[in-house]
């Protein structure tokens, strides 16, 4: 059976729609030779995260999972989720310069406020707080970074040094290490460096965990 990829959009606004993850999906597609699935989801936490998990229930076969900005965060709540539910998890995962501490207290935030052109902190506040809701901020589910990392599946990170969530990134990417997890953590120098790069590096990231003569099902 054929591996999946389940495609979480985000972008620096907190939102989007899968048909802006479209252009990505089709270039992930042909260079992994694996069928890319793109999520549909609500705009409001803990919906946002219900809506990823049936997706993910709806995929059949080997399954890795990929997220971007808020869909890294989605992506990794749903490897808690998963893993607390004694399912199987997924072959691996990729994050992109994922959102993964909705506290919003990332010395970065402040540090590269002036370097990362592609978000307004302000705005990011606002639009946080519209997503999380009456949900704890610190809630792992919504916010990763503040869960228990073990037993998770491989994962790759991507950010670059200008933005502004870097440190979600770097400080899940060594939590993530300290508690046992496979991490392939990449930094670029800025968010055009990322672009040319990280496509390629998700498609041998894939091929290396995730090879296509895999079967079985995922749960």
């Amino acid at each position: 059976m054929a591996q999946t990829v389940l495609y979480v959009h985000g972008d620096p606004r907190l939102a989007g729609t899968p048909q802006d993850a479209l252009p990505t999906a089709r270039e992930l597609a042909r260079h992994t030779g694996h069928a890319v699935i793109c999520a549909r989801y609500h705009p409001r936490f803990p919906q946002a995260l219900d809506d990823v998990y049936d997706a993910w229930e709806h995929c059949r076969g080997p399954v890795a999972v990929a997220g971007k900005r808020l869909g890294g965060a989605l992506v990794a709540g749903l490897l808690l989720r998963l893993r607390d539910e004694g399912a199987t998890p997924p072959s691996c995962a990729v994050l992109s310069s994922p959102v993964l501490d909705f506290t919003l207290d990332a010395p970065s935030l402040l540090l590269n406020a002036t370097a990362d052109r592609t978000v307004d902190a302000e705005a990011l506040s606002l639009r946080a707080a519209a997503y999380a809701g009456t949900t704890r901020r610190s809630h792992p589910l919504l916010s990763p970074l503040h869960g228990n990392l073990h037993g998770l599946p491989p994962l790759q990170l991507h950010a670059a040094g200008t933005d502004v969530l870097l440190d979600d990134t770097l400080s899940f990417a060594t939590r993530a290490a300290h508690s046992g997890v496979s991490v392939d953590l990449r930094v670029y120098e800025d968010s055009s460096a990322q672009g040319l790069r990280q496509l390629g590096a998700m498609a041998e990231f894939l091929h290396a965990w995730c090879p296509s003569e895999l079967v079985g099902p995922h749960h």
